[in-house]
């Protein structure tokens, strides 16, 4: 069967395709992303042996928390001798832009089991929303659009641990002119500049940069917590302005 033709009547596009098809396409699309993936991985093997935890309990998290901003920000204040509740508080909050994630993808997966949204929900990362969520807007009416998202997911899983894994055995080996953190701010900058399309986006963006930078000083590095609340209250007290001006 072809993967595109028209409906006579609506004039919308209905693309069809199998399972195969959807999963190799989610990883051909997710590949290119692994250039700024592998030098974070490999910053986070090295800050985690250097943030006092073991190799083993390096890699474990990364294959049980499975998200980089937050594995980067709990070694970080683990290292600096943060309190465990605020530990887990500062990665709760940056983990929160997960759930705005499944509430984007909830409407192209809602007819699956629940075996397969748990699957899909934990290969759910920045990177992988960023290919599927454009992949599910094109084609809508795929009835194996959930197989792109498990090949994006996976690929990713596979980068990250393999990654992380190298950069714990070879912490000390890799020379610090590589300077493979500047790795980190670049891959979120990739993935955030395309999505910002609203006031209220770059309003958060930009508040959120602002109190970065200001609460550098801030113990714990809190300033990123501060920073990400900060950050999604401005975008959306900006939001509900603009919504409430609609509604009068």
């Amino acid at each position: 069967m072809p993967l595109g033709k028209h409906s006579p009547n609506s004039g919308s596009k209905i693309i069809t395709g199998s399972a195969r098809s959807e999963f190799w396409a989610g990883v051909r699309d997710e590949l290119p992303l692994q250039l700024g993936v592998v030098p974070f991985g490999l910053i986070f093997g090295m800050l985690g042996i250097t943030s006092g935890l073991t190799p083993l309990q390096t890699i474990l998290m990364s294959s049980i928390l499975f998200g980089g901003a937050s594995q980067v920000v709990f070694a970080q204040l683990w290292a600096n001798g943060a309190p465990p509740l605020f530990v887990g508080a500062s990665v709760s909050v940056i983990n929160l832009r997960h759930v705005l994630y499944s509430a984007s993808v909830a409407p192209y997966l809602r007819q699956l089991p629940l075996r397969w949204r748990i699957a899909l929900a934990y290969l759910l990362t920045d990177e992988a929303y960023a290919v599927s969520i454009k992949h599910f807007l094109e084609r809508p009416t795929n009835p194996f659009r959930h197989f792109h998202l498990l090949g994006a997911g996976m690929t990713l899983w596979v980068f990250w641990q393999i990654s992380t894994i190298i950069g714990v055995f070879a912490s000390a080996t890799i020379p610090e002119e590589l300077s493979l953190g500047f790795a980190i701010p670049l891959t979120f900058i990739a993935i955030v500049t395309p999505t910002i399309r609203t006031r209220p986006d770059l309003l958060a963006c930009v508040t959120s940069a602002g109190l970065a930078l200001a609460g550098q000083g801030l113990p714990w590095n809190s300033g990123i917590l501060v920073a990400a609340i900060g950050g999604v209250l401005a975008g959306w007290l900006l939001h509900s302005f603009k919504r409430l001006k609609v509604m009068r």
